[in-house]
This record gives structure tokens, sequence and C-alpha cells, in this order.
């Protein structure tokens, strides 16, 4: 479902307009960036919890060639 398709279903069942739910889902997705910027995790619950992780250095491969390379941390 994209967002587009959710705003159309939640203006159909709740009767606000589509630009209302727009701004709505927009600002919530927002509010959930700028915390996950500020490394705060955001808890929804019964949905599910957002936070920013962290993965270390490692060696990969490269597939086509075979090559060892270096990953870096993100």
């Amino acid at each position: 479902m994209t967002k587009r398709e959710l705003v159309i279903r939640i203006s159909n069942e709740t009767k606000l307009t589509q630009l209302a739910v727009k701004e709505v889902i927009q600002k919530l997705l927002d509010y959930i960036i700028e915390s996950m910027e500020r490394n705060e995790a955001v808890e929804l619950r019964n949905f599910g919890v957002f936070r920013v992780r962290t993965r270390k250095a490692r060696l990969g491969r490269n597939p086509k060639s075979g090559d060892q390379v270096v990953v870096p941390a993100k």
C-alpha cells in the first residue's frame, strides 16, 4: 500500500479531505524522522518500534570479481 492509497482509504472512511489526511500522515512521518535524527526510538504500540541502528565495518566480497572489500560502518 502506498501513501497515496492510505490517504484515499482514510479519507473515505473518516470523511476528512484527502488534503487534511495527507498533512496528518506527512506530519507523523516528519516527527518520526526528527526523533530518529536525535537518536531517539519511536514506539507505536501494537505496530512497531523505529530506531537507528549502527552497523560495524566489515569485510565483504565483490560479487563480480571475488575481491575482498572493506564495507564501512553505517
